[in-house]
Formats: structure tokens, sequence, C-alpha cells
């Protein structure tokens, strides 16, 4: 309780973007774009399989595209960088081409929203593991969100419902805690030196 309390009576960090905050946006939005490529190409071909077992049940494995929301935030630590870093790569996921076109840019935009408005109501003060894996829940139901309104409507609701509990699951862990484990290994190698993330752990 004590760290929550010092994390939250601490200074903002400084408001602006500085150059090196739009670079290493930049980065991590083609970096997390490329892995999202692979992922549409590899661990991602099994969502048909896993939805026959269950329809929804491939949400559990969802959580990967919502990693540029949480890593973006968790990195940069300025208001938009969580959605700006998941569109990115989005953006970038796109280019070579896949079966969704157009809409993976609608996801990128819900997904990081929710991860952004997740972070905004800890006033970008509070970046433990709980807080990550809240951004990676918020990203899972702003994906759930976009593809409701692009379709999913249609579904049953023992379909939506479960889609909704397995993009939550999903996103807590293979967005929010990976993406903290990721930015706390890339600030205990140094390479965060720059940023606060990089200059306290996080907790």
């Amino acid at each position: 309780m004590s760290t929550i309390t010092e994390d939250l009576t601490r200074p903002r960090e400084q408001k602006g973007w500085r150059v090196v905050d739009i670079v290493v946006a930049a980065v991590l939005g083609v970096a997390v774009g490329l892995v999202f490529w692979a992922y549409n190409n590899s661990i991602a071909t099994f969502w048909g399989p896993i939805d026959a077992v269950l329809p929804g049940l491939a949400g559990l494995i969802a959580g990967i595209w919502f990693l540029g929301g949480t890593l973006g935030g968790l990195v940069i630590r300025k208001p938009g960088a969580a959605l700006l870093v998941e569109l990115l790569a989005a953006t970038v996921s796109v280019l070579p081409g896949n079966k969704w076109g157009i809409t993976t840019l609608y996801s990128g935009l819900a997904q990081g929203l929710g991860a952004e408005i997740v972070l905004a109501l800890f006033f970008y003060r509070l970046w433990n593991l709980p807080v990550a894996m809240l951004a990676g829940l918020g990203a899972g139901v702003g994906a759930w969100v976009n593809e409701w309104i692009l379709g999913n409507r249609e579904m049953t609701m023992a379909f939506n419902l479960t889609y909704l509990v397995c993009l939550m699951i999903s996103g807590a862990v293979l967005a929010g805690a990976l993406g903290w484990l990721v930015t706390k290994l890339l600030a205990d190698a140094g390479a965060l030196d720059r940023f606060a993330s990089g200059r306290r752990s996080t907790h």
C-alpha cells in the first residue's frame, strides 16, 4: 500500500514529448509490428482449431496483439504513448498484407485506447505489474468492443461473453505481464537510461 501511495504522490514525469520519446515510440512500433506480423503467420493460425473447441476460446491467444500499447506506455510513460505505439505496430503489421486489411488499424486504435484509458486512471504515475496487467486487460476490452461493432454483435451472447473473458485474461498476461517483464529487462540492460522507466525499477 505504501508503494502505491508513494507512486501516486510523486510528481508526474515531464509532460512534453522529447525527440527521444518520438524516436523510441517509432522503434517500438516497428519492432512490435514485426512481432505482430510474425504472430499472424505462426501461432495465430491455430485460432480456428482453438475456437472449434469452444467458440470464443481463441481469445486466449490474442493478447500478443495488445503488446504495443502496454509496452509503449510502460517504457515512454507519457500520455498518448500506449495509443501511438499500438497504432504504429498495427500499421507496420498490415503493410506486408494480412487477411484483416484496414480493419487491423481499427483494432490498433481500440486496443491502444483501452490500455491508454487504464494508465490515465492512475494519472500516468503508477507503473507496477498490477497496473501493467490492468492496462493489458483494458486493451482486451477495447479489442472486444471493436470486434463487437464490426460484426460480433451478430454472434450469440455465450460467444461474446466467453470471448470477452478470454481477451481480458490474455491481455492481462500476454500484453500486461509480458510488457512489464520486457520493460524491466530493457531497463536492467541499460537500454532505457534516458527514460524514467530505466532510472528506477518497475515495482
